[in-house]
Formats: structure tokens, C-alpha cells, sequence
């Protein structure tokens, strides 16, 4: 149905959380469509901020490593960041002029090792970090994957250190987002996809033998589809289906065209997050829709004061 010109159309997105975990969720957003669904993913991916070491100023390093190797390393060591939505951009911190260098908008770090043992390796961890500001709520980050592992005990590891080698530094880390270094990103992965809606014609499925109807079910290559104990053919998993038509094709070759129908529903999707642990998957998906709203706040103010006149103009038609 055509919409009267000049007239908006509002729709009020919904989400339901299905399961959550400290670094993974997966959560259905309905009501909308998929340019709000991946407006949501790449905020997500590239514009939720985090902290992480963006400034290494080394005072000794005689390692195997040059100093741009390591201040890479230190830089991709996950930093705890559920603070990072109240600190303050480096480039717009009045309090200290957009050096990066307060408290307000970084956190410092200090790392001194040195080898003195003559037949031991040591090795120098994100362990051997300390921060400045342990008021500040930013510290290193263990992993989840670590957890079970010596990684956990140690640290993630930045260097090794041979007899009389060592290393001294200090490092800044800085509020920043994925968009402008991807060791800024929160993300590991976020994907989403249309909630499929399967019908199955059950008058047309009667005239199939049980054979027929496991042969059907076997010919998806994922576990959508399976007999109840009437034998009946009834679905399992819908979200695991991967939108191949290969059962719809299998019933045309079978004579049976309208065996089954599956459409995506375009007003639904299904979101699975994992997180790096820098913040939770919950931080995520909250600040990620408040980071949206911020945006889309900015655009509605700019329409306000005008600026969008001409572009509406031209949009709506004579």
C-alpha cells in the first residue's frame, strides 16, 4: 500500500535476548528492516568504543625486537574497557589541550624487566604491565580463551629476554574505535541473518512414502528438517537453515513443486556477537544502540536547523 505523500511510516524495533554470556550473545531484533540491522552490525564492529595502548615511548629495549614491533604488540593486548563510554576522545580532551596525556582521556601504563639469570629465558608478559591510575577501571585483559590454560598464569606474551637484555617503557592507552584501528574493536564477530519462514504443504506430503520423505530431509545440508513419530515431516531447526534451495529443489525434481515453501521474514533478524573481552557482549549491544541513537540525534538536528531542506525537497518530488 502506497503512503499519502508527505506521510512517515514509524516502526518501534524490538529485541529479545535468547542467550547471553559474558563474551557471546545472540539476541533477535524484529520490527525493522535489514538497512537498521546492519547500520546496528557496523556500529558494532567499527564505532563502540574501547581503550587500548595507542602511544609507547621506549627508554631502553635491547631485545631481539626493534621498538615498532613491540609498541605493535603492546598495542593488540585486549584492555578491560567498560569505562570507555565516559572517558573522553584524546583529539576533543579539553583538559589537557588533545595530548591524550590526562586522566580524563588515558590511562598510563609502566613496564621495567630485565634478564639477569645466565641459563633462563625470561619472558616478559602483559603481567608485567602496571597501570598509573588503578582508580581508572582500564587494566590488562586476560582472554576467556586463556582461562583454562598456563596463558591465564603468565600473560599474553610481548618478548623474550636473553641474560643482561632489557626492556623499559611507558605506554599510554587511549579511548578509540574499530573504524580507526581495528585493535579499538570490541568485535570478534557479528553477523546476523533473515529468520526463515518454512511452511510445509502437508496435503502434498501425505502422498510421499517414508523413504520419499527421509530422502527429502536428508537433502538439506544442514539438520532442518526431521520425521516426528508419527513419521511425519516436521521442523527441527529453522535457523539452521542456510537459504540453498537444495529441499525445494529435491521436491521439484521429485514432482512435488510447492512441497515446501521458505521465504525470509524481511522485518526480522537474528544476531550472533562475540566479543574480544574488552567489554561484555551485553556493553556491546547496549552501547552499540546508544552510539546508534547518538547518530541518528545528529542527523534529526541537523534536519531541524534546515540543513536537510533541500535534500527532502528533492527526495519527496514536485
Amino acid at each position: 500500500m502506497d503512503r499519502p505523500a508527505g506521510a512517515s511510516y514509524q516502526r518501534f524495533p524490538r529485541v529479545r535476548i535468547r542467550d547471553l554470556k559474558d563474551d557471546y550473545a545472540k539476541f533477535e531484533l524484529r520490527d525493522t528492516d535489514a538497512s537498521m540491522a546492519n547500520a546496528l552490525r557496523r556500529v558494532m564492529i567499527a564505532e563502540v568504543p574501547t581503550v587500548a595502548i595507542d602511544l609507547v615511548e621506549i627508554e631502553v629495549n635491547s631485545s631481539v625486537l626493534n621498538d615498532e614491533f613491540i609498541a605493535h604488540r603492546l598495542g593488540l593486548i585486549p584492555l578491560t574497557s567498560a569505562a570507555a563510554m565516559q572517558m573522553r576522545f584524546s583529539r576533543d580532551c579539553d583538559a589537557c589541550d588533545g595530548d591524550g596525556s590526562c586522566e580524563y582521556c588515558s590511562v598510563e601504563f609502566h613496564l621495567a624487566a630485565r634478564a639477569t639469570d645466565s641459563d633462563q629465558t625470561l619472558e616478559v608478559t602483559s603481567n608485567d604491565l602496571r597501570s598509573m591510575d588503578p582508580k581508572s577501571g582500564v587494566d590488562i585483559l586476560v582472554p576467556s580463551v586463556f582461562l583454562a590454560t598456563v596463558a591465564y598464569l603468565l600473560g599474553i606474551l610481548i618478548v623474550k629476554l636473553r641474560r643482561g637484555q632489557e626492556l623499559r617503557l611507558r605506554a599510554i592507552a587511549r579511548k578509540g574505535i574499530g573504524k580507526d584501528h581495528a585493535k579499538w574493536s570490541p568485535a570478534a564477530t557479528v553477523t546476523f541473518m533473515y529468520e526463515p519462514d518454512i511452511r510445509i504443504n502437508e496435503e502434498l506430503m501425505e502422498t510421499l512414502t517414508v523413504e520419499e520423505r527421509r530422502s527429502l530431509i536428508e537433502s538439506s545440508p544442514t539438520k532442518v528438517f526431521k520425521l516426528d513419530s508419527a513419521n511425519q515431516v516436521v521442523v527441527d531447526n529453522a535457523e539452521a537453515y542456510t537459504y540453498d534451495d537444495e529441499v525445494i529443489k529435491h521436491a521439484e525434481a521429485m514432482g512435488k513443486p510447492g512441497l515446501v515453501e521458505i521465504n525470509a521474514k524481511e522485518d526480522s533478524f537474528i544476531f550472533t556477537v562475540e566479543t574480544t573481552g574488552a567489554i561484555t557482549a551485553y556493553e556491546l549491544i547496549m552501547n552499540a544502540i546508544t552510539v546508534l541513537r547518538q547518530k541518528l540525534d545528529a542527523v534529526r538536528l541537523q534536519d531541524d536547523d534546515g540543513d536537510l531542506g533541500e535534500l527532502g525537497a528533492h527526495l519527496g518530488g514536485p
